[in-house]
């Protein structure tokens, strides 16, 4: 076997096993102590992030930032991870830490000069925009670390009745219009409810509460059941520019009737603790939508009205 594929199934066999001793590399591979012990050396110097444990018991460990052996890519999927990863520029804040960054500027490192050229000729051409919204890094990667880990996290939330702590089970992230959104169980309120990241002043691992099976079965494609919650019909008349506005918006579109002339009209079922919610997205466009009931809706569209009449 050539040095360099032994190097490789090292690592492979390290990542897989982060504690180890020179003997057992030596049995599994067939040389001596002393070559495997030259080749963790050549390892280390060359980053593989691995370090030696004195005393009885010990041996070599790998630090918890494991390395991939190396993957080949063409330049069409190097060029796909590139802008794939600048889609993530203009966030706030992400939850991998530095990995985006730093991963954009390997890919762009070794790419042949002609595709950098490429690349460069791109810049300020091609923009993945988001707004920007400030928030914690820390707070997000948190979050990303109890998905994966399956575990509870006690945060500090910031909401319009002011801050309280809860205890969450997250089922994921993502993001819209710049902000975060951690759906999640609330031990507190012993039901699923959205978060903003932005507004979580403190998060941190609680492993004292155990999580529960059926949540972290659950992903983002499972929509909360608010049927079981009390409902209202929250009723749209629409203008064409209106209709075409709310067409691409899954929460309305299904429900819109177009008329002959463009306009049209919505009877959309919502859980009554959602009015809201549905309000002030209809609030966003002007006179071109205009909600006919409920009632509840109405009244709390005139009173957007009138704090907004007395600024002015």
């Amino acid at each position: 076997m050539q040095k360099s594929q032994r190097l490789i199934q090292l690592i492979m066999r390290i990542n897989a096993k982060p504690s180890f001793t020179v003997g057992e590399l030596a049995a599994e591979f067939g040389l001596s102590t002393r070559t495997i012990t030259r080749d963790l050396q050549e390892l280390s110097e060359l980053g593989v992030p691995v370090y030696s444990v004195q005393g009885r018991g010990g041996g070599y460990r790998l630090l918890r930032e494991r390395l991939l052996p190396p993957i080949s890519f063409t330049e069409g999927e190097a060029l796909t991870l590139f802008f794939a990863c600048q889609t993530l520029d203009y966030f706030g804040a992400l939850p991998f830490g530095e990995g985006a960054d730093t991963a954009l500027h390997k890919f762009y490192h070794y790419l042949p000069a002609d595709r950098k050229d490429q690349i460069d000729r791109l810049k300020d051409r091609i923009m993945f925009w988001s707004p920007f919204r400030p928030m914690s890094a820390d707070i997000l990667q948190t979050l990303l670390q109890a998905i994966m880990t399956n575990v509870v996290v006690t945060i500090t939330y910031k909401s319009g009745s002011g801050e309280s702590e809860r205890n969450i089970q997250p089922i994921g992230l993502y993001a819209n219009s710049g902000y975060w959104y951690c759906p999640a169980y609330c031990f507190s309120r012993g039901d699923i409810r959205q978060f903003r990241a932005d507004r979580i002043l403190s998060a941190a691992p609680n492993e004292s509460i155990p999580s529960r099976a059926d949540i972290s079965r659950k992903t983002l494609s499972d929509k909360p059941d608010k049927d079981r919650l009390e409902q209202t019909i929250l009723r749209l008349n629409l203008t064409p520019k209106g209709v075409f506005e709310l067409e691409s918006n899954p929460r309305i579109a299904p429900f819109i009737r177009r008329k002959e002339d463009g306009s049209g009209t919505a009877n959309v079922q919502i859980a009554a603790e959602d009015l809201s919610f549905y309000a002030d997205l209809i609030w966003r466009l002007g006179g071109e939508a205009q909600i006919t009931g409920p009632a509840e809706a109405i009244e709390y569209m005139r009173q957007k009205l009138e704090a907004v009449r007395r600024l002015y």
